[in-house]
This record gives structure tokens, C-alpha cells and sequence, in this order.
């Protein structure tokens, strides 16, 4: 009968490698980069076969984790530790909540962990089940600050996730967007943002006293027929000269 090729002897000697290493490490979370000095391909398929014989746990592309035996069943990933090793494979930022709390607006954490990101999607397995995911920010974000990329998710929502006053949320607003090099960053990326996002930059720039280049690149940038809801950014002085909605 025939049969398919066995693997070559190296495949053989890179598969055993990978065991006992695996072997070796206990309980831990394996990736493809742990074995740079292997050959990738071998690696890979090592991997996989060790997943499918239930040695080994799948959790995402590249991505495997190794239990031990508890009185209570097999082990599970540390949810800290898994939730890290998304964060270094894909830019992640706290959204919401979380990215309020961060930039001083609340004192509140969130019910759920709340992530933004420019990848398609998140393995649920890494980032979590009950974790929300906003997906397909810009590409532009990468090149952001933690901070910089909450104050975005911040202005998307119009500062709604502030427990300030409508006065105090705009104070601090100010105080964040003037601090240094900071509204050129966002500037570099702001023909990304939606049109609100890029009306609020020109409101805040102009009570800055930004450039009138800078703000021109905004003005030019929005329908003059468009009107924008600010949410608690609406309290900004030149809120209506950059089409803000009238408030109800």
C-alpha cells in the first residue's frame, strides 16, 4: 500500500528538539519565534502535529500552550499572560472606559475590558471571551502613543465616557491636546479619523492657538454643509465655528 513521504531525518531530529523542549518548559505558552533557531517550516509542523495528538493546545496562529494536570482537570492559560502576548503581536489600546481612566477623565473601571486596534479581529482566545474588541482602527495608530491613541478614542466619543462636568472635560481636553508635540501627532493622522474627530482637532487647535496652516489642513478637510455632535466637547469656544451641532 502505498504511503506518503516519511519525513526527512532532520525534520525528525527538529520535531524531537521541539518535544523536549516543550517537555522541559512545564506550563507555559509556546510561539513560533521561541524556536529561532530551528528551521521554520519544521518548527511549524512540529507544532501542529503535537496540537492534533492533544500534547499541546492550539490558541491562535503560531500561538500553543502546554498544561499540566490539576486535581481539578488540565491547567488554563493565565489570562494576563495571553492577553500580554496579544498585546505584543498586535498594536492594541485601551478604548472606552479604560482609555478615559488613562488619560484622567474617570476614576471608573470598566464592567468589561475594552481593546482598539487596527487588526481585522482578535483571537478570542488571547484577548479574551468577554472582552470588547474594536477593530480596523487606522494602520495610521501604530505610530501613536498609548495616550495618544486613547485621546482619539476619547474624541470619538464625543467625551461621553468622561465623569467630568461638561467645563472640567473640556479644561482637560485642552490640558492634554497642548501638551508637547501632541497636536502635530494627531495631526499627522487625522485625515484617518472621521470628519467629527477632525472637526473637534480644529476646535481645540483653534482655541489653542494653533498655526493657521494646521487648521486649515482640518477646515479643508470637512463638508461645509456637515454638522458634527461634540457630545461634552460642545462647550468649546469655537465649537460652532467648526460646525458643531446646536445643543438641545
Amino acid at each position: 500500500m502505498a504511503t506518503g513521504p516519511r519525513p526527512s531525518p532532520n525534520s525528525q531530529g527538529v520535531a524531537a528538539i521541539v518535544r523536549r523542549r516543550i517537555e522541559d518548559g512545564g506550563e507555559r505558552l509556546w510561539r513560533l519565534e521561541d524556536f529561532r533557531d530551528l528551521p521554520f517550516a519544521a518548527v511549524a509542523q512540529a507544532l501542529s502535529r503535537f496540537a492534533r495528538a492533544g500534547k499541546i493546545e492550539r490558541l491562535s496562529k503560531g500561538v500553543y500552550y502546554r498544561a499540566r494536570e490539576t486535581t481539578f482537570g488540565k491547567s488554563r492559560p493565565n489570562p494576563a499572560a495571553i492577553q500580554k502576548l496579544a498585546t505584543c503581536r498586535k498594536t492594541m489600546f485601551p478604548a472606552g472606559v479604560a482609555a478615559a481612566s488613562l488619560l484622567g477623565f474617570t476614576s471608573q473601571t470598566a464592567g468589561r475590558r475594552e481593546l482598539a486596534t487596527s487588526a481585522l479581529s482578535l483571537p478570542r482566545k488571547l484577548v479574551g471571551q468577554e472582552t470588547i474588541v474594536h477593530a480596523r482602527r487606522p494602520e495610521a495608530w501604530s505610530r501613536l502613543s498609548e495616550a495618544d491613541a486613547a485621546l482619539l478614542d476619547f474624541l470619538r466619543r464625543a467625551g461621553r465616557t468622561s465623569e467630568l462636568t461638561p467645563q472640567e472635560t473640556v479644561r482637560r481636553t485642552l490640558e492634554l491636546v497642548a501638551e508637547r508635540g501632541r497636536y502635530r501627532r494627531l495631526l499627522a493622522v487625522a485625515n484617518t479619523e472621521p470628519p467629527r474627530v477632525r472637526a473637534m482637532l480644529g476646535a481645540l487647535g483653534q482655541q489653542l492657538g494653533r498655526p493657521a496652516r494646521e487648521l486649515k489642513q482640518l477646515r479643508d478637510s470637512l463638508n461645509p454643509s456637515s454638522r458634527f455632535d461634540f457630545g461634552l466637547l460642545a462647550d468649546l469656544e469655537h465649537a460652532r465655528a467648526w460646525q458643531a451641532k446646536e445643543r438641545r
